[in-house]
């Protein structure tokens, strides 16, 4: 009867002696108990018994009662394990517990047939309770380190990546133990089956195939490519895809790696550009072994994403002829298209910014384009302009993730600002832009785009009053020429020369110095870049290099710099307005052809205004005025100081470059 409720009990049956009950507040977990009756029917059978042999059946009786207490963790664990095999058979609790669920039922009808065999042995009489232990033993350890893996399970509620990590670390902790081990490893491939094909289908094709949240990347579809270049804090390639919390400790090593291949492939599919891995019998992903075959795949997989894209950006998209286009017209590296349209675009230009009609100046940059070398080069349609509703300063300023210290308080404290921002025109608020298609954006992206015109707003100043005071030496000249106002004249032409030295010694310097050797050092480096990533951070780097050798992260010597040029256009738009330029000017641009008497008309007229000139004594004095005042009380509080700012700078920056005699004569320029 005893073997009986026990084979009965081995399979989670109650017997006629032994009964289950079950743990209060566990699901699952249930306790094989002796029935008091059991004690009795034995102890009645005693009493029968002959008197020699009482002790000897008293002695057996405690035997057998003991070795069923022995069996019975083997019931318990068993019930438990069949429960977690019926609770996770479903699709809900995820791919990888029912993957895991169904391995264990494989085993557990193991587990039956073997209790089938020891149930039949009883029938033919040849089977003890001694027996039924012996025979117990092999499933014993097996099953209980099953249960002690399903209750962690079931008490953390684990799925995915969680229940692998149980599985991978139970299969370490029983190193002892190789016939456990080995079972704990059999399940743990069964269980992530499942995950190695979502694993694959991302390092092979860039798609997550992953229905119930078990994949340990996630997937941002709120996030679109479109905001790369509309947003200024996109943050598409960094979130669209990205790594979860819950990673299989056995990929933790190449958790960015295998991240970073299905982000390449995704790319590409989204270009149209249909890539698949080439797939053999030793690229697929078969089990997490101890081999780390896996890892192999998981290289070769990435290495062949990275060079596609790589290509694909390079060939199809001209990633580098891009950048060249960009340095070409926003790093004014194209001067004849500048100077055209600066001369065609002067009226437009010098209205109010909310007075300016965008669509015009479009139209007008077309035509500079069209009109100059520019048209030959294939990307000019790509160009637009936009006209900003601030100054640079203020740009700066709004700007937070920049690596300087601006601040609205120091801008208003430099009192900077301040005239710029009422007398502020198209000149100081133009800039270029450019058309970006996907997937060029992941490298020139909105953030990128915004640094290069900055430095086309700082660029684009400085020729504006490079060309101010040109204009103002040659009216000037036109004066000395014919010796009148000798002395007013000659002071105010030795500051416009001056100026016209510093301005155009600073755009020597942030051109020829700053913009050209760095980007020849992007670009070499650039040749050598083996993924998009490495293009990114190589792109970034250069921009970022650019703003703050071009004084753009350096706020106290900018506002310095930017005050110096807001005098010099004071200076220049002062002499333009004191002297009559434009009779002059006239006069002396008169074609040579015509009558004799024309010419000689022309030529009484040009000595009357001369004179005029010469004898107006409040031009005289508003000339030396205006030519005393900046030099002797603005420009000596204001140049030592700026130039103590420049020869730090300059000089930091000459360090590294101590070869180059280029460098040291065009900064000695400057700082002259």
């Amino acid at each position: 009867l005893v073997i009986d409720d026990l084979l009965s009990a081995l399979v989670g049956i109650e017997g006629r002696y032994i009964s289950i009950k079950r743990v209060r507040g566990k699901e699952g977990y249930v306790v094989f108990q002796i029935d008091s009756s059991m004690d009795l029917a034995l102890q009645v059978s005693c009493d029968h018994a002959e008197k020699g042999r009482i002790y000897l059946g008293l002695a057996n009786l405690l035997l057998l009662q003991e070795l069923t207490r022995r069996i019975f963790p083997l019931c318990e664990d068993f019930v438990l394990a069949s429960q977690f095999v019926e609770s996770r058979s479903h699709f809900k609790t995820g791919l990888v517990n029912h993957a895991l669920a169904a391995a264990l039922r494989a085993f557990l009808l193991d587990y039956q047939a073997m209790v089938a065999q020891l149930e039949h042995q009883f029938r033919l009489g040849r089977l003890s309770v001694q027996g039924l232990w012996f025979f117990c033993q092999r499933m014993m350890s097996s099953l209980n380190a099953l249960a002690v893996l399903i209750e962690k399970a079931m008490s953390n509620n684990t799925s995915g990546s969680a229940t692998l990590n149980l599985l991978h670390s139970q299969a370490k902790a029983m190193a002892g133990d190789s016939a456990v081990r080995s079972l704990l490893e059999k399940m743990t491939d069964c269980a992530s089956a499942a995950y190695l094909r979502m694993l694959e289908r991302w390092v092979y094709e860039g798609v997550i195939d992953d229905p119930y949240g078990e994949f340990f990347i996630a997937e941002n579809k709120s996030l679109q490519k479109e905001s790369l270049t509309q947003d200024y804090d996109a943050k598409y390639w960094q979130q669209r895809y990205s790594l979860k919390d819950g990673i299989p400790s056995f990929l933790n090593n190449v958790a960015a790696t295998i991240l970073t291949t299905g982000k390449y492939l995704n790319v590409m599919r989204e270009c149209g550009h249909n890539v698949q891995v080439s797939l053999s019998e030793n690229s697929k992903l078969t089990s997490f072994g101890s081999n780390h075959q896996y890892l192999e795949c998981i290289k070769s997989a990435y290495d062949f994403a990275s060079g596609e894209l790589l290509t694909l950006m390079k060939d199809k998209y001209d990633l580098i002829g891009k950048l060249r286009s960009l340095k070409r017209y926003l790093l004014l590296d194209q001067g004849d298209f500048l100077v055209h349209f600066m001369d065609i675009a002067r009226e437009e230009l010098t209205k109010k910014p909310e007075d300016i009609s965008v669509e015009k100046l479009q139209s007008l940059v077309d035509i500079a384009l069209r009109s100059t070398a520019a048209a030959s080069d294939p990307s000019h349609e790509d160009l637009t302009c936009c006209v900003e509703r601030s100054s640079l300063l203020k740009k700066l300023t709004s700007l937070k993730d920049l690596d300087c210290a601006y601040s609205s308080d120091k801008l208003a404290a430099a009192d900077v600002d301040q005239p710029m921002t009422l007398n502020i025109t198209g000149l100081e608020t133009f800039c270029l832009g450019y058309k970006i298609p996907w997937p060029l954006s992941l490298v020139i992206s909105r953030k990128a785009l915004t640094k290069y015109q900055l430095i086309f707003r700082l660029l684009f100043h400085c020729k504006h009053v490079s060309r101010q005071l040109c204009q103002a030496w040659q009216i000037q000249q036109g004066f000395r020429s014919v010796k009148i106002l000798g002395t007013p004249i000659l002071r105010s032409s030795i500051l416009c020369r001056s100026m016209l030295k510093f301005v155009n010694s600073l755009l020597h310097y942030l051109t020829f110095e700053v913009l050209e050797p760095n980007w020849h050092s992007m670009h070499g480096r650039l040749q050598t870049a083996r993924s998009i990533d490495e293009v990114i951070q190589i792109h970034d780097f250069f921009l970022q290099k650019c703003l703050k050798e071009c004084l753009l992260l350096l706020p106290e010597l900018l506002m310095k710099v930017e005050k110096l040029k807001a005098l010099c256009l004071q200076y220049a738009t002062s002499i333009q307005l004191l002297i009559p330029s434009i009779e002059v000017a006239a006069a002396e641009s008169k074609s040579k052809s015509g009558s004799s008497r024309a010419r000689a008309k022309r030529s009484q007229d040009r000595d009357e205004q001369l004179k005029l000139a010469s004898e107006n004594v409040v031009m005289s004095q508003s000339i030396l005025y205006v030519s005393q005042c900046p030099s002797q009380s603005i420009l000596q509080s204001l140049v030592p100081t700026q130039f103590r700012f420049v020869t730090h700078h300059l000089a930091s920056s000459a360090a590294g470059n101590s070869s180059r005699s280029s460098t040291r004569s065009s900064r000695a320029s400057f700082l002259r």
